[in-house]
């Protein structure tokens, strides 16, 4: 009897899913310290709300050009490279000494973490068939916000148990490490991968899309890109999608724990509990969009999961208003952030449906567009607030984008190549 073999395919899934988690705990660890880092160097918090969008900033810009670095030199080298980048401005971030060092080093630090994302877009067109990306696009995004959700309450038990200083030092190092176990183990295509059997290879290669292998299909078209619709409202959708979850990496923290005056290890507590209901919310949009997609509806089954994400999104931050209790509020917000996290897995495998073997750049273009929702949202939180007194139009706002981006899935057409359409 032939003896079965795990698949080398779901070893990269799981190096991917540690990523996401890795780069999750990463970027909330700032939300976390945002008090003692403000003690420290005297900041107040309409700076600490551009210190929070640098990040997003230095994210959005560089999503592209990383999305096309992924294409073109392979998401081993490219991840490599970005996860050693941005871990050493994780450290760095502990060395700031004012204001400005750490709006520098936050800036650099999203510069850094902007190619992940892309890099894995292209990693699972290579390695995963068309059947599977939904399921393995949600384990990748859920690995995110269960990262965050851990980080929550450790970092900020390192904090109180060392300072904030040491905690990005630590983190800085595991980032390296991680680096270091997927250059020696990941292969950027089945056929380099030496102990891959000859079945799963022929599987793989033989059930993703196929690739256009011709010198005019070698590099993304910039000018057909600029004019296709698909990929202008994946841009629009993904806006708003970031919008509503980059309050939970941001402000959510500070914004229950002043709120509801918790101290903060109870706050993290209380905050994670969206971050992984926003798991839950992709493994079940995962789940869905292959479960559609094996019925033979391939529009339907990115369009529908992102249309219910949206709606809950929407439901979820204005029901939050309401409640004046601390549980009731985290109750609603994490139907939000299940609903917003909803959208991530049929937007991710949209892009590399319409942009093949331009995958990275299409799925960074699409990011870069979702970042300058979270930098605005940095923002907007503490200036609305110092407005009017008050936090219910930061809710609004999200809840009206959210209604909108439905309305954008349903022009998107997921089967057609971003050249066509």
């Amino acid at each position: 009897m032939k003896k079965k073999h795990f698949p080398k395919r779901y070893f990269m899934v799981v190096g991917t899913f540690l990523l996401a988690l890795l780069l999750y705990v990463d970027r909330i660890c700032i939300s976390v310290a945002k008090d003692p880092i403000a003690n420290t160097l005297a900041l107040t918090d309409k700076q600490m709300g551009w210190v929070l969008a640098a990040f997003s900033l230095g994210y959005a810009f560089f999503q592209t050009p990383s999305g096309i670095f992924a294409d073109k030199h392979g998401p081993r080298k490219v991840l490599t490279t970005i996860v050693t980048l941005w871990s050493a401005f994780t450290a760095l971030t502990g060395l700031a000494w004012n204001f400005v060092s750490l709006l520098v080093v936050r800036f650099l630090f999203g510069a850094g973490e902007a190619g992940a994302f892309p890099g894995m877009s292209r990693a699972i067109y290579n390695w995963i068939p068309l059947k599977e990306r939904g399921i393995v696009t949600g384990i990748n995004f859920s690995g995110s916000r269960l990262g965050a959700a851990f980080a929550l309450p450790l970092v900020a038990w390192l904090i109180d148990s060392y300072s904030w200083q040491v905690t990005f030092y630590i983190l800085g190092f595991v980032g390296i490490a991680w680096a270091l176990v997927w250059w020696f183990f990941f292969r950027d295509d089945p056929e380099e991968h030496h102990s891959i059997s000859k079945e799963e290879k022929q599987f793989i290669l033989s059930t993703r899309q196929e690739r256009t292998a011709t010198l005019e299909a070698s590099k993304i078209d910039f000018n057909k890109l600029l004019k296709s619709k698909n990929m202008w409202l994946a841009m629009g959708q993904y806006f708003c999608s970031n919008f509503t979850f980059f309050f939970a990496l941001t402000w959510l923290f500070p914004h229950i724990r002043s709120k509801y005056q918790l101290d903060t290890i109870e706050a993290g507590f209380y905050t994670a509990i969206p971050l992984v209901f926003g798991a839950f919310g992709n493994w079940f949009s995962g789940w869905l969009i292959d479960n559609i997609f094996k019925q033979g509806k391939w529009n339907r089954s990115r369009i529908l999961p992102a249309i219910i994400g949206f709606a809950l999104a929407a439901i979820g931050l204005l029901g939050s208003t309401y409640m004046d209790s601390a549980i009731g509020a985290i109750i609603f917000l994490s139907i939000a952030i299940f609903g917003a996290d909803m959208t991530l897995p049929p937007s991710w495998a949209f892009c590399v449906d319409i942009g093949k073997e331009h995958s990275g750049g299409i799925s960074g273009t699409m990011n870069m567009a979702g970042n300058i929702g979270s930098f605005i949202t940095a923002l907007l939180f503490p200036y609305l607030l110092a407005w009017t007194g008050s936090n219910i139009l930061f809710f609004v706002v999200g809840a009206v984008l959210n209604v909108f981006a439905i309305f954008m899935w349903l022009k998107m057409k997921p089967s057609k190549n971003y050249l066509d359409y």
